[in-house]
């Protein structure tokens, strides 16, 4: 029997850090794979909390996540640009405390842009973050759309590394 493939997208942010978790089968009949939304939603921080304590959360809740669904792959959203210092920089902390968790934790590492994901699943770079989380659902065929949104970007990583063949690098 062979193992299913364990995908986990990873939407990195300091107050929210969004996830969703892909199971791929192989159908046996038909001869092809089969993904499937196993387990999604958020990792939240305080404001309140100095930054460094919800640094540590972050890393502890993505380790805590990394231990219980042992993913074959991590997908992670890299930074592209942002026109906000101020935003950019906690931001790609976070997401340092998260490429840690998942360096330690053994899981092979993959990035897209937010662009490229809106390409993968939306056919077209400029679409909207519900066409998106549609894509995401349709194709999931999922009954009802993830919330919130950051967990539906943690499946629509998830499914870009899918769809992309990640998995047969």
């Amino acid at each position: 029997m062979v193992e299913p493939l364990i995908l986990v997208g990873i939407d990195p942010g300091v107050h929210r850090v969004g996830f969703g978790v892909l199971e791929v089968t192989m159908d046996k009949q038909n001869l092809h794979q089969i993904p499937k939304a196993v387990h999604w939603g958020v990792i939240e921080t305080q404001s309140t909390e100095a930054h460094s304590v919800r640094l540590q959360e972050i890393y502890d809740d993505v380790s805590g996540l990394l231990a219980q669904v042992k993913p074959t792959i991590a997908v992670v959203e890299s930074l592209f640009f942002f026109r906000n210092l101020t935003t950019v920089m906690p931001v790609a902390q976070a997401r340092g405390v998260i490429l840690l968790a998942l360096q330690q934790a053994g899981v092979r590492l993959v990035e897209y842009t937010p662009m490229q994901v809106k390409l993968s699943l939306a056919g077209h770079g400029k679409a909207t973050k519900q066409e998106v989380t549609q894509a995401v659902v349709d194709r999931l065929k999922m009954t009802q759309r993830p919330k919130p949104d950051d967990a539906a970007d943690g499946l629509a990583l998830a499914m870009t590394g899918w769809l992309n063949g990640v998995h047969l690098v």
